[in-house]
């Protein structure tokens, strides 16, 4: 296996690409299972809101494991 270095700019675009992509996948997610009770706008905004939550803190714990283990 080879080494992965990590640069600061790295590491702000794949930041960026992960809340961004933990957003969306919230608001298909929010939709998919609230879509019918609180209509689709409402349930895309509320998850495309709560998604980054736990996807945020999952690309920063993966970011500080390459970082230190890369």
């Amino acid at each position: 296996m080879t080494a992965v270095h990590l640069t600061g700019l790295g590491a702000t675009i794949a930041l960026i690409i992960g809340l961004v992509a933990s957003s969306v996948g919230g608001a298909v997610g929010g939709v998919a299972i609230g879509g019918k009770v609180m209509g689709n706008e409402l349930a895309a905004m509320i998850g495309g809101f709560y998604g980054p939550v736990g996807g945020g803190v999952g690309v920063v714990i993966g970011l500080i494991v390459l970082s230190i283990f890369g």
